[in-house]
């Protein structure tokens, strides 16, 4: 009889194991965000999971395996996704970053939550060395990005040319985290609507003029 060939059958052991990893990244996640990595329990991430304490094992050697893997999947992701891949569209600079920061999100949820990156980049940096060194890389690829743009910018004569764009880059980033913590301490999404308003109008101050402007400073904040 004559060997029939399909495709092979998917593992449904390995399938069923990414699905687990992912369901506790996604809870660990979410805990984390609402009552801090320190504060919340490997135990309360297995009943919110509904996971086992061996399965956890089975990916997780520990509890900062499980962090540090929430830091390059998800934290690391979530700033390509919003930031870094939106960069690298074509368009002006400073319409590019417009963008960007008006699609950042601003529903209720999102503001109460307030960002991963800060929140755990302000709680385990002093704690965790291994946590520090991740989140930093983070923030310095995201100030990359930015500065990186807006030297495309000045070359193509779209962006002051007075401005330092790492000095920049850094000062934007500090700008939208301090908002966002800002905003999440009131718990109220206008405080960050309003921010993303300030900084729209600071990154429009940005643009290259016919005249110059020598002389004025590389941070021209709004009033």
């Amino acid at each position: 009889m004559p060997v029939t060939r399909g495709r092979p059958r998917p593992n449904r052991n390995v399938a069923r194991g990414e699905a687990t990893r992912g369901q506790l990244i996604a809870v660990a996640t979410r805990l984390f965000a609402e009552r801090g990595y320190e504060d919340t329990s490997i135990e309360a991430v297995l009943r919110e999971a509904a996971v086992s304490r061996g399965s956890l094992y089975h990916h997780f050697a520990s509890k900062e395996a499980l962090g540090y893997a929430i830091v390059e999947e998800k934290i690391a992701k979530l700033t390509r996704d919003r930031w870094l891949r939106p960069m690298l569209n074509d368009g002006e600079a400073i319409d590019i970053l417009i963008r960007v920061v008006q699609r950042m999100p601003a529903r209720p949820r999102d503001v109460r939550a307030g960002c991963p990156l800060l929140l755990l980049a302000t709680e385990m940096s002093p704690l965790d060395e291994q946590f520090r060194k991740r989140l930093e890389r983070i923030f310095r690829d995201w100030e990359k990005g930015v500065a990186a743009l807006l030297r495309k910018g000045q070359s193509q004569g779209t962006v002051r040319r007075d401005l330092n764009p790492d000095q920049t880059a850094s000062f934007l980033i500090a700008t939208v985290e301090g908002y966002s913590t800002l905003a999440k301490n009131a718990q109220d999404a206008k405080v960050w609507k309003g921010g993303i308003r300030n900084i729209v109008s600071w990154l429009e101050s940005l643009r290259a003029t016919r005249q110059s402007r020598r002389g004025m400073p590389a941070f021209d904040h709004p009033s």
